[in-house]
């Protein structure tokens, strides 16, 4: 699911594509950082669907081993187990999951070859095979069977990882939530009565995670000269040229936390754009930002111009 770090990210790529653009209309760029939030769940219900086409591959195969020239026994006779998963069964009649089927018009079509090739590195598996002797019935073991595939077959794919990165542009940055949310569904999928099982959720509170995301991106656009000039004052002896726009951008929204987010604790803030830095900026980014913000949080202080309530104290 996402988190907070995630959203500040989120905020992050939108403001370094609001200052490329030649259109500062922001209410366009705001649509498009809440559709780049929404491209997450869009991920995670194209990854649910390839672990289904996976699975049913196999009867596809079943029928192609019985169609040939001298076919053995077990030819003949597959087990075919599988298509039972009570997972898959499950997420197959969740009204949610067709939904964002059809939303996303999400269709394998276009690359038959995916679920052929991931079905066989699964049948190739002893885990599979431990599988199909298996008797255990229960919905928790065919979940083992449906991590295995995600987790050992899927995610070790170079082709499925081509295919996701080519289609979703973040798929580097969201990859660790779209496994967070594939965890919290075989998590969810913990009933034999399949309409209490229920798909994760994007957000916990999507309604105070969308304020958060909205509010940060529009009042560090709006505020941006007063902020630049914070950042200016403490980098008089820095070329303007010389500090990365990543740089620049995280200080000025760590500064819009500091004023305009009373519940956001300051050690919070700054804790965080120093790691979101470390992954998106440069080397020596995280200790020149740290020391920028503590000379601007001084300021700040001194002229009353932070306001933190709750647990978002100061200190």
């Amino acid at each position: 699911m996402l988190n907070r770090r995630h959203l500040r990210v989120k905020v992050l790529q939108g403001l370094y594509a609001y200052n490329q653009s030649e259109n500062k209309e922001i209410n366009a760029h705001e649509k498009l950082l809440l559709q780049s939030v929404d491209k997450v769940f869009e991920m995670y219900i194209w990854m649910l669907s390839l672990i289904n086409e996976t699975i049913q591959y196999a009867e596809i195969d079943a029928e192609e081993r019985g169609n040939k020239h001298l076919p053995t026994e077990a030819d003949l006779d597959p087990n075919l187990r599988i298509l039972q998963n009570k997972f898959i069964v499950s997420l197959q009649q969740n009204p949610e999951y067709i939904a964002a089927l059809k939303k996303y018009k999400v269709d394998w079509s276009f690359d038959p070859e995916m679920a052929r090739s991931l079905f066989y590195a699964l049948k190739e598996a002893p885990e599979y095979q431990a599988y199909l002797e298996n008797t255990d019935g229960s919905i928790r073991a065919d979940k083992d069977i449906i991590k295995f595939i995600f987790k050992k077959i899927i995610l070790k794919s170079a082709t499925a990882e081509q295919v996701f990165e080519e289609r979703f542009l973040n798929w580097p940055v969201d990859k660790d939530t779209l496994q967070a949310m594939i965890a919290k569904t075989f998590k969810n999928f913990a009933y034999e009565d399949f309409n209490k099982n229920k798909l994760a959720e994007l957000s916990l509170d999507w309604i105070e995670d969308r304020e958060f995301l909205v509010t940060l991106f529009q009042q560090t656009i709006r505020y941006d000269k007063e902020y630049q000039q914070l950042i200016g004052d403490k980098t008089q002896n820095w070329e303007a040229e010389r500090i990365a726009m990543m740089d620049t951008l995280l200080m000025k929204m760590a500064i819009c936390e500091f004023m305009g987010f009373p519940s956001v604790p300051v050690k919070v803030t700054i804790n965080e754009y120093i790691e979101i830095s470390k992954e998106f900026s440069t080397p020596k980014s995280n200790s020149f930002i740290n020391g920028i913000l503590d000379k601007v949080l001084i300021e700040l202080k001194n002229n009353n111009k932070i306001r933190k309530s709750g647990r978002g104290l100061i200190d």
